[in-house]
C-alpha cells in the first residue's frame, strides 16, 4: 500500500475514533450527571442547563456533579497520556506513573504537607499541584539515575524495577507518615489515596485545567520527536535531534501531568497504563494518532470510573481509583505474562 495512503486512511481513523469518543464522553456525562442519590432525568438537565431548573438541581449540577466529572475527564486525560509518553521514553510497555513510582512520590509530597498543615480540607488547591509536581520530579530523578547505565542508557526492565522499589520505598514512608496523622487528616489522607476525586468544586477544575491545557499540547507537539525516541535513538540522534534535550523535555510534561492530576484526583493507578494500550490497538504506534486517543480513553476510564463506583452501593461511594484497579490489576498481570514469553 502506498505509504502516503496509509498515512491518510490512519488519520481519518484516528478523526473518526475521535468523534466516537468525543460521543461516548457526552453520553458518559449525561449518565454521570443522573447517577447518585437524587436523580436528575436528561430533559430536567437541559432545563438546568439554560437556567430553567430548581435551586435543588442547580446545586446538585453545578456545585456538586458537573466539577467532579470535569477534574475526572481532565485527569483521565492526563494521566492517560503521561502513562504514554513514559512508554514511549522507556520503549517499555509496562510503564504508567504508579507504576513507576511517581504517583507515590507525588503522594508521600502531598501527605508531608498534610500532615504539618493544620487544616488539610482547606489546603489551597493552587498550591497542591505544584507541590505534587516537587515530590514527583524528585522521584522521576531518582528513578532515572538509578536506571540509567553509561554506555547502554536506560533498560526497560531496570526502569520498571527500579521504579517499582523507589514506589514500594515511597509508599512505606507515606503508612508511616499517615499512622501519625489525627482523625480529620487521616479520614483526608485516605480517601485521597484511593482516588476518590476529592477536590470536586469549581476552585479545583481551574486548579488542574493549566496544567492539562499547556502540557497536553506540548506532548502532542513533540510526537515525531516521541516516535523516534520510541524505536530508536542512535537513528534520532543522527537525525539532528537532540536526546538528552527532548527526553527532558517529555518526562518533565509528563511528571507534571501525572503529578497535577494526582493532587486534585488523588491516587489513581493503571490509567496511564490502559489508555495507551488501548489506543495503540485502535490506531497504531504512532504518537500523533495514539496521542489524542489515549487522552479520550484515559477521560471515560476514569469518568466511568466514578460514576461506576457512585452507583454500586446505595449509602456509600467505591473510589474511582479503586473500580480501575479492579480493572487494571488483571490487565497489567496480562501484560507481565505477555512479555515474559
Amino acid at each position: 500500500m502506498n505509504p502516503h495512503l496509509f498515512a491518510q486512511a490512519r488519520r481519518k481513523r484516528s478523526i473518526r475514533l475521535i468523534m466516537l469518543f468525543a460521543l461516548l464522553l457526552m453520553i458518559g456525562f449525561i449518565i454521570s450527571l443522573n447517577t447518585g442519590r437524587y436523580s436528575i432525568a436528561p430533559y430536567e438537565i437541559w432545563q438546568t442547563l439554560i437556567g430553567e431548573g430548581s435551586k435543588k438541581q442547580n446545586i446538585v449540577l453545578f456545585d456538586l456533579r458537573l466539577p467532579r466529572m470535569i477534574i475526572a475527564v481532565l485527569m483521565g486525560a492526563g494521566l492517560a497520556v503521561s502513562g504514554a509518553v513514559l512508554q514511549g521514553i522507556s520503549r517499555n510497555g509496562l510503564s504508567d506513573p504508579g507504576i513507576l513510582g511517581i504517583n507515590s512520590g507525588a503522594g508521600l509530597a502531598v501527605l508531608l504537607f498534610v500532615s504539618f498543615y493544620p487544616t488539610a480540607q482547606v489546603a489551597p488547591p493552587f498550591f497542591m499541584p505544584f507541590l505534587a509536581l516537587i515530590g514527583a520530579g524528585v522521584t522521576a530523578a531518582i528513578i532515572y539515575m538509578l536506571s540509567y547505565k553509561k554506555g547502554h542508557g536506560i533498560s526497560p526492565t531496570r526502569l520498571l524495577l527500579t521504579g517499582i522499589a523507589v514506589g514500594a520505598g515511597f509508599s512505606s514512608a507515606s503508612i508511616i507518615l499517615t499512622l501519625q496523622l489525627n482523625p480529620r487528616n487521616l479520614e483526608f489522607v485516605v480517601t485521597w489515596q484511593m482516588g476518590s476525586l476529592w477536590g470536586s468544586n469549581w476552585e479545583f477544575v481551574l486548579a488542574l485545567l493549566p496544567w492539562i491545557v499547556i502540557l497536553l499540547p506540548i506532548v502532542y507537539w513533540k510526537a515525531r520527536v516521541l516516535n523516534m525516541l520510541s524505536l530508536n535513538e542512535q537513528l534520532a540522534s543522527s537525525l539532528g535531534v537532540s536526546i538528552n534535550k527532548e527526553r527532558l523535555i517529555l518526562i518533565t510534561a509528563a511528571v507534571g501531568l501525572a503529578a497535577s492530576s494526582v493532587a486534585i484526583g488523588g491516587g489513581i493507578g493503571f490509567v496511564g497504563l490502559l489508555g495507551p494500550h488501548i489506543a495503540r490497538r485502535l490506531v497504531g504506534p504512532q504518537h500523533q494518532y495514539m496521542l489524542p486517543i489515549t487522552a479520550g480513553v484515559g477521560a471515560l476510564l476514569v469518568l466511568a470510573g466514578d460514576t461506576i463506583g457512585r452507583s454500586l452501593m446505595e449509602h456509600t461511594e467505591v473510589p474511582a481509583g479503586v473500580v480501575i484497579s479492579l480493572l487494571g490489576g488483571p490487565y497489567f498481570i496480562y501484560l507481565l505474562m505477555r512479555s515474559g514469553r
